[in-house]
């Protein structure tokens, strides 16, 4: 018998679902009503894409990558009743800052959210003389505080663990370079009080096939009886370019930089038309899942083609067991 897994955290029966369609063999499967968010949801934007959902309320709330017209790449607010249907705020985030210079930002790209020590924190890329991971917080979605930027640019995919690990905040990132980064492995740091980082640790790199040039992090991990869930995104350079799949791995729940299991086969693919056509073709990237630990559901929410939003479904038995029944 199969031992059942459990997810360490609160219980959330509006969690958006639908059931796997028999047809379906995936251990991941699409959401009917993909694209969820089109690119044109907002009165300026050129496109909305690679953005994170939390609970919130008595429904959702969400920090969003939008692109606007002069192509722009900043960051908005959206709303949800059922974590579907949004309603995205048409100006991007004023925050607020603790020091002045803080505030320079060339840039903001790719956010993640997280529920911590009672505030919502956002993790993007932020621009300061290149890319790197900028940090800040929110109470109520309304009023937002810009911290210190997380490290020395050039770093992206930044994503904080939603509890500290033996006493010290937790966070993934991957080094990078100051273009479009062919290359890259994933790293964890840890810090005291979320502006000093250090005890860097290599997590790891890349593979053969779907994710052999780059890997990143994807959603905030999950905390499983299994270990830490984490699904990330690999890039296979093909001879049409950039190919970015999803992809998770099972990661030691008190040494988060140990990797216990990680999937060869991808779990989902740039497929559809709208993972392929529009921005930039050929890219289905994480940033968010949603959970709910009475069910075991997980809806992922990912960015398609660099245009639009779309949201697959798993349920933790099964994915956990495909990540180690196909692991490296």
């Amino acid at each position: 018998m199969t031992k059942k897994i459990e997810i360490y955290g609160e219980s959330l029966p509006n969690i958006p679902w639908e059931e796997q369609p028999t047809e379906s063999n995936s251990v991941v499967w699409r959401s009917q009503q993909n694209p969820i968010i089109p690119r044109d949801a907002t009165p300026n934007s050129n496109s909305i894409f690679n953005s994170a959902v939390v609970p919130f309320e008595d429904g959702f709330a969400g920090v969003f990558r939008v692109d606007d017209r002069s192509r722009q790449m900043n960051i908005h607010v959206g709303r949800s009743k059922d974590g579907i249907n949004w309603e995205i705020e048409a100006d991007p985030i004023k925050f607020n800052y603790a020091k002045a210079e803080i505030g320079k930002s060339e840039y903001k790209y790719d956010p993640r959210v997280v529920k911590l020590d009672g505030k919502y924190y956002v993790i993007w890329c932020n621009g300061y003389h290149g890319p790197t991971i900028g940090l800040g917080y929110t109470t109520d979605f309304k009023e937002f505080t810009q911290l210190e930027n997380a490290f020395l640019p050039f770093n992206r995919n930044g994503v904080l663990f939603p509890r500290k690990i033996n006493d010290k905040y937790v966070m993934l990132s991957r080094p990078s370079d100051n273009g479009h980064t062919p290359f890259g492995d994933i790293f964890l740091s840890q810090s005291p009080d979320l502006i000093h980082w250090g005890e860097h640790r290599h997590v790891m790199g890349t593979t053969s096939g779907w994710q052999s040039t780059k890997i990143g992090a994807g959603p905030v991990p999950i905390e499983t009886s299994a270990g830490w869930l984490l699904i990330y995104h690999g890039v296979l350079t093909s001879c049409n370019g950039y190919v970015y799949s999803m992809g998770a791995a099972l990661l030691d729940r008190d040494k988060p930089w140990q990797v216990k299991y990680r999937t060869k086969p991808y779990l989902l693919s740039p497929q559809k038309e709208y993972e392929c056509v529009g921005d930039v073709p050929n890219v289905a990237f994480p940033c968010a899942a949603l959970h709910d630990a009475d069910t075991g559901r997980i809806a992922i929410y990912y960015g398609g083609a660099d245009t639009v939003v779309a949201v697959a479904y798993t349920k933790v038995n099964q994915l956990v067991n495909f990540i180690k029944h196909n692991s490296l």
